[in-house]
């Protein structure tokens, strides 16, 4: 199982994003949380930011909406990437007409819940997606603690893809370090997001890397 490493620009320095994309090469994509301060208590970035870091990375972008009226929204971004696109169960009004809409603009279409979201919606209809994303913190703001009791919903996310026999990548997102994701692959997923513990450190692809090993050894399958 190939394990991916999606660092959170929430911890680069916004000022430098294409210097920043730099030193993030050995990433597989780059994590980027679009907040619009009414889903969350928070303002990131919105569709022009976005447009200009997908013209100045190397990398696909997965872009990671927090936003209200994603209906009407998540399309307009998802012509912005070449990589993955994920919305909110809690935002949508119908997700998988949505998940449809962006999977016909043939981009990868992610689902994601927050920590109190019950996911039984989302394993009712995991054929309809690529990727399942479990928030490990309160989303909103980068360097939260990571909260472990989240893990149940990974470790069900993955037994259902496996029964299923479906090619759906499980996200987590929140407090990923070099010891959460060891239980964060021990519970079956097989990508991350990790923000400040690759972007504090002062070689951040051996960070990316260290990020990788521990999760692929510690991966149950």
């Amino acid at each position: 199982m190939t394990m991916h490493i999606h660092p959170s620009i929430l911890s680069a320095d916004f000022a430098n994003f294409e210097s920043e994309f730099r030193t993030i090469s050995g990433a597989d994509a780059i994590h980027v949380d679009v907040m619009d301060g009414h889903f969350v208590p928070n303002l990131t970035f919105g569709l022009p930011v976005v447009k200009r870091l997908a013209e100045v990375s190397k990398l696909p972008l997965d872009i990671h909406l927090m936003i209200e009226n994603v209906d009407d929204l998540a399309l307009g971004y998802a012509d912005l990437t070449k990589g993955s696109v994920t919305f909110h169960q809690e935002a949508s009004s119908d997700p998988v007409k949505l998940a449809r809409k962006l999977r016909a603009s043939e981009k990868r279409v992610g689902i994601a819940v927050k920590p109190n979201t019950n996911l039984d919606l989302v394993l009712a209809n995991l054929n309809e997606f690529d990727m399942v994303l479990v928030m490990t913190v309160e989303p909103g703001f980068g360097g939260q603690k990571f909260m472990p009791e989240n893990l149940i919903k990974v470790q069900a996310a993955r037994a259902e893809i496996e029964r299923l026999g479906l090619e759906v990548r499980l996200q987590v997102d929140g407090g990923v370090d070099e010891a959460t994701i060891v239980d964060c692959a021990s519970a079956g997923a097989d990508t991350f997001v990790a923000g400040s513990s690759v972007f504090s450190k002062t070689d951040r692809n051996a960070q990316i890397a260290l990020l990788r090993s521990e999760a692929k050894a510690h991966y149950p399958h």
